[in-house]
């Protein structure tokens, strides 16, 4: 939508939230679940697809190690 006044295009909160969402997630390590979802049908046909709550589970596990893994960390 263009600023009635200027007529320049204006700010899209919708598409804002979701760009900062998406950042404060791979920030912490959280990949995104839908880009994932899109990922497996496009290039992995047959693969079963994760759960949200399994596909949470495993990015967390891979930051922060599970199952007797050592993850990687700085410090």
């Amino acid at each position: 939508m263009n600023c009635t006044i200027c007529g320049l295009p204006g700010l899209d909160l919708s598409k804002l939230s979701r760009k900062l969402r998406d950042g404060a997630r791979l920030m912490v390590g959280q990949g995104d679940y839908d880009a994932y979802v899109a990922h497996i049908r496009a290039r992995h046909d047959g693969t079963p697809i994760m759960t949200r709550k399994e596909f949470f589970r495993a990015r967390e596990s891979a930051r922060f190690g599970g199952n007797g893994e050592r993850a990687f960390r700085c410090c």
